[in-house]
């Protein structure tokens, strides 16, 4: 009981201080400096955001090593804390002075800065507060709305299409994989057995997952010249193999940037390049 009391006070807090903030700078200041990044003051906001969340992740990643989380205990709960009370702060302002605040919450961004604040108040009811020490790390989400990247994620869409384009090819590449790494884990588990630590066939299927993947990490290695023969086959074809998801990706994107490119045509001056909902030519103003 006197957790969740703690958890409702806290929230009570927040959207105090919001309405208060709200009413002693007013709706539109407030978005000028939270929301609007292009003007001065918030550029300045966006910047010591910046340092919250670098700090923010930066006391994660330290507070992972328990040697150093044994030395400062109360400094990394204090820190976290802190961040916790900033981030929600701010959560809770963006929402008052957004004129569609559902919206917001309900967007990308907004998922994510609720995200940065969730943790610390998940740990308050639930044990095994560490799990989301994990779930804290995602706060460097957010860096990408402060550096204005997230323009650059409408490039994914781009990839995204190239990859439902060539499902099918994708598919059959993954399931002519996966046979044959079985049927070559099953050979080498014939070939060698427990004398070169190929003791059953799940362990030859682990090692020439290994091995076709070119990562070799030397656990279980082949000792029979014969083995060794086959282990060198599947290295070379190991190289090949990378090259097709490769290539199937890379035209696909090259059929979606094509079928994203205008085609269209002015049919006095022969002008191209105009948008699919344009009426009339860049050049000569004649009907399209």
């Amino acid at each position: 009981m006197a957790p969740l009391l703690v958890l409702l006070l806290l929230l009570s807090g927040l959207l105090v201080s919001g309405l208060l903030l709200r009413q002693h700078f007013g709706r539109a200041t407030l978005h000028r400096v939270i929301v609007e990044a292009d003007t001065p003051a918030g550029k300045a906001f966006d910047l010591l955001l910046l340092i919250a969340i670098s700090a923010s992740v930066l006391a994660v990643i330290l507070e992972s090593d328990s040697r150093v989380a044994l030395s400062h205990p109360h400094l990394f709960e204090g820190l976290e804390w802190g961040f916790t009370l900033l981030f929600g702060l701010e959560y809770v302002l963006r929402l008052l002075c957004t004129s569609q605040p559902f919206r917001y919450a309900t967007s990308f961004f907004g998922v994510v800065d609720l995200i940065a604040i969730l943790p610390s108040f998940l740990g308050l009811m639930l044990a095994g507060t560490k799990y989301f020490l994990v779930v804290r790390i995602l706060r460097l989400l957010r860096v990408f709305r402060i550096l204005k990247l997230g323009e650059y994620l409408q490039e994914s869409e781009l990839l995204w299409r190239a990859i439902v384009a060539s499902r099918r090819k994708i598919i059959v590449f993954l399931m002519t994989m996966v046979l044959l790494v079985v049927i070559i884990g099953a050979l080498m588990y014939l070939i060698e057995g427990e004398s070169g630590g190929f003791v059953s066939i799940p362990v030859g299927i682990y090692w020439a997952v290994v091995t076709v993947t070119t990562v070799g990490y030397g656990d279980v290695a082949p000792v029979t010249p014969l083995g060794r023969f086959v282990a060198s086959i599947v290295m070379l074809l190991g190289y090949s193999i990378i090259a097709v998801p490769t290539g199937i990706l890379t035209v696909g994107i090259q059929q979606a940037r094509r079928r994203q490119e205008p085609v269209r045509r002015c049919p006095s001056c022969g002008k191209g390049g105009h948008q699919g909902d344009a009426r009339f030519c860049r050049q000569c103003g004649n009907g399209l």
